[in-house]
């Protein structure tokens, strides 16, 4: 789960590969936790650890596929009102294989697409490739920080990275 830094990369490899890395983050607080405590909202708008993997994977599916006239799947909720929520019948092993696909079909663009490549984005806003890729590193990274606090305040458990 460790992404290679490309430290002498091009300006793509290495804002793709500044996203990978935290986007395995966000898989890695997920680590030795039971379903219930994935789904333990711990604030009091409800955020929870599994909810935040599911919003993820939504945007993953709405800026990079869905901006660039790329496939998604169709979502079996409503991403503008439940992307952050997770429905009894909702499973981990749900969630986590949909953040798995969302984050194979965004690679598929990204490296299919320059950066200067433009799209539409779900509000009509024409950005670019390279736009998107900062958009996103800043969403995972922010969420990757409610993470953060979120695992904190289950198990006691911190850090930024897993160990290498």
């Amino acid at each position: 789960m460790t992404t290679a830094v490309p430290y002498t990369g091009t300006e793509k490899e290495s804002l793709h590969a500044s996203l990978d890395r935290h986007r395995d983050v966000v898989l890695w607080k997920l680590d030795g936790l039971d379903d219930e405590r994935l789904r333990r909202p711990m604030t009091p708008t409800g955020t929870n650890l599994l909810g935040l993997v599911k919003h993820l994977a939504t945007v993953e599916y709405g800026w990079f596929c869905a901006t660039f006239g790329r496939e998604a799947e169709d979502f079996w909720f409503d991403p503008y009102t439940q992307d952050m929520t997770i429905a009894p019948d909702e499973t981990t092993e749900q969630i986590l294989a949909f953040y798995a696909r969302a984050r194979a079909a965004a690679d598929r663009a990204i490296e299919e697409t320059g950066l200067d490549d433009t799209g539409t984005s779900w509000n009509g806003t024409t950005v670019s490739m390279r736009w998107v890729l900062i958009h996103m590193l800043e969403d995972v990274l922010r969420h990757a920080g409610h993470m953060d606090i979120v695992r904190e305040l289950i198990d006691g458990s911190t850090g930024s990275h897993p160990a290498s």
